[in-house]
């Protein structure tokens, strides 16, 4: 009976180690998934982590990605910020009339916009959204349905709490230099080019 059960005790141990080895085996291709989805968004107070929600917006996520890709973003101002409503930026030429030259057909959803998310801006024209994007700062259900949501922001938030805010007699306008975005990459790449450099 003792040598059954130290036997039995022998295969358990091996069944368990077996299954987290496989676990351990699996997980740096699901982290590699889970980072082609997320954004890190750096800021003058700090990185913002974003995640991307491909599952709403395929079509704007595919777009922000080949755009952040390209640098479209870095350097660009937060052109129009409300506070308590949302920081607006992704205008190459920071008036609100600029973006990357490609319009986006509407992906609404019945997700809402809370605090933290990220939307399209777009113009009147439902089909007008190209590259400028908006930050929330706190609950606006009046753009729900309306504008496409395509991320949330995981971590960070404080940072975005820290972006300059504009005035209110002219929607938010931002009067004087204006905070900028650092640089936006996608964090699979930000993350090969880490592990690369240490590598190296």
């Amino acid at each position: 009976m003792t040598k059954f059960l130290a036997r039995l005790l022998i295969a358990a141990s091996a069944l368990i180690g077996a299954t987290a080895h496989a676990a351990d085996a699996a997980a740096p291709a699901a982290s590699a998934t889970e980072l082609e989805n997320k954004l890190y968004l750096d800021l003058p107070a700090g990185r913002v982590v974003i995640a991307l929600r491909p599952d709403l917006a395929p079509k704007h996520v595919a777009r922000i990605k080949e755009l952040t890709r390209q640098g479209f973003y870095d350097g660009l101002k937060f052109h129009r910020v409300i506070d308590g409503f949302m920081a607006q930026t992704g205008d190459p030429t920071g008036t609100g009339a600029g973006g990357s030259g490609k319009n986006l057909p509407p992906e609404f959803s019945t997700e809402h916009h809370v605090r933290g998310v990220l939307s399209m801006a777009r113009a009147q024209a439902v089909d007008s959204a190209d590259s400028q994007f908006f930050i929330m700062f706190g609950p606006a259900p009046s753009l729900d349905g309306k504008y496409t949501i395509w991320g949330q922001v995981e971590s960070g938030m404080e940072y975005v709490d820290a972006i300059k805010k504009g005035v209110a007699y002219d929607n938010g306008a931002v009067l004087g230099e204006p905070t900028k975005i650092v640089r936006m990459q996608v964090a699979a790449d930000a993350e090969k080019k880490a592990a690369d450099k240490k590598g190296k």
